[in-house]
């Protein structure tokens, strides 16, 4: 079924090409695009919700910074960070949210110059001014609406041996539309950028990233 308000194309917002119609969830009224050129999926900007909305469903996160099954989680990013970087290094936890729960971890194993941003919850903008050895972004690049925006801020705020570490839940490039209506993933509303491994690929060549990384848990641009 398609939406009544039915559009075939809708801009990328990673590359800025034209992106096609890939699939309509009717029972929570939501458009997709997929793109040819990045292959990312995205939600229509006409079904983005609104800022209070969005820090509604971000305060209903249990994100408890003692809480031992989320620092499991965060381990790929924790365990990557002691492994490459020294104590001394600096670090951005980039979209933090209210439970920065890796900057935790890394704080109780002596890493203390690790800031705290997110533009809801913690909008301190001279952050954005600073390079950092390596900045954070776990759980965050799926709840983009300007991707292309965010990660050339995020290369911009690297030191040239920087790394940027990501997780989040990738897309099988080729996914077919039955396949993406059963994906739990896309179901928070607060998600609206999807990446697959081209989309990562993209993202390297297209911002300048020397290497990539991309394994099940964890991804690097370097």
């Amino acid at each position: 079924m398609q939406p009544m308000s039915f559009e075939e194309q809708q801009n990328c917002p990673l590359c800025n090409n034209a992106a096609d119609y890939f699939c309509f969830i009717s029972n929570v009224n939501r458009t997709y695009f997929r793109c040819k050129v990045c292959n990312a999926v995205f939600l229509s900007n006409k079904n983005y919700v609104d800022l209070q909305t969005e820090k509604a469903r971000y305060l209903k996160h249990n994100n408890d910074v003692e809480d031992s099954r989320y620092q499991k989680f965060v381990e790929p990013i924790t365990n990557a960070v002691q492994l490459q970087f020294p104590k001394f290094a600096s670090g951005l936890d980039y979209g933090c949210g209210t439970g920065p729960v890796a900057s935790a971890v890394l704080k109780n194993n002596g890493y203390k110059q690790i800031a705290l941003y997110d533009p809801i919850f913690h909008p301190d903008l001279h952050l954005l001014e600073v390079k950092y050895d390596f900045i954070i972004c776990c759980e965050v690049m799926e709840h983009f609406f300007y991707p292309r925006k965010e990660f050339s801020l995020l290369k911009s705020l690297l030191k040239d041996s920087g790394k940027l570490y990501c997780k989040t839940s990738l897309l099988q490039d080729g996914i077919s539309e039955e396949e993406f209506k059963d994906w739990w993933y896309k179901d928070d509303p607060t998600h609206v950028f999807f990446c697959s491994p081209k989309t990562l690929r993209f993202i390297a060549d297209h911002f300048n990233f020397k290497d990539l990384v991309i394994s099940p848990k964890l991804i690097i641009f370097n």
